[in-house]
């Protein structure tokens, strides 16, 4: 795999697991201004699991992506690290539309479909 196919890999990665401390972990307020949720939202303990149930699923696909590239066999890497971000471009896309931000797929989406690109590119 190239250099520039692991290093957008990392970042989607690295994203990922930083989705999902903010999910988890993040403070009503964090949360607030990095996802733009209300903060009456944010006060309910339903929303609170919610969000680390959500950051839960961000931390397995930073992990799988960094297993893939990392730990997996030369021949599964590829095809590992293609599911991992693809599945990342979908929740983007998911995220866009039913959010109605474009703000995630630019944010989310992009470094993932980068990865795409470099993973099909310089295969």
């Amino acid at each position: 795999m190239s250099i520039i196919s692991t290093v957008l890999i990392i970042v989607v990665a690295l994203e990922a697991l930083y989705i999902m401390g903010m999910e988890m972990f993040g403070s009503e307020e964090k949360l607030h201004q990095t996802f733009g949720l209300r903060k009456e939202y944010l006060k309910m303990p339903e929303a609170r699991v919610a969000m680390a149930n959500q950051g839960l699923y961000n931390g397995f696909i930073g992990i799988g992506l960094l297993t893939c590239r990392f730990i997996f066999p030369e021949n599964a890497q590829y095809m590992g690290s293609m599911m991992f971000v693809i599945f990342v471009i979908v929740a983007a896309v998911y995220g866009w539309l039913s959010a109605k931000n474009p703000k995630i797929l630019l944010a989310q989406g992009t470094p993932a479909i980068l990865a795409l690109l470099a993973l099909l590119i310089f295969k």
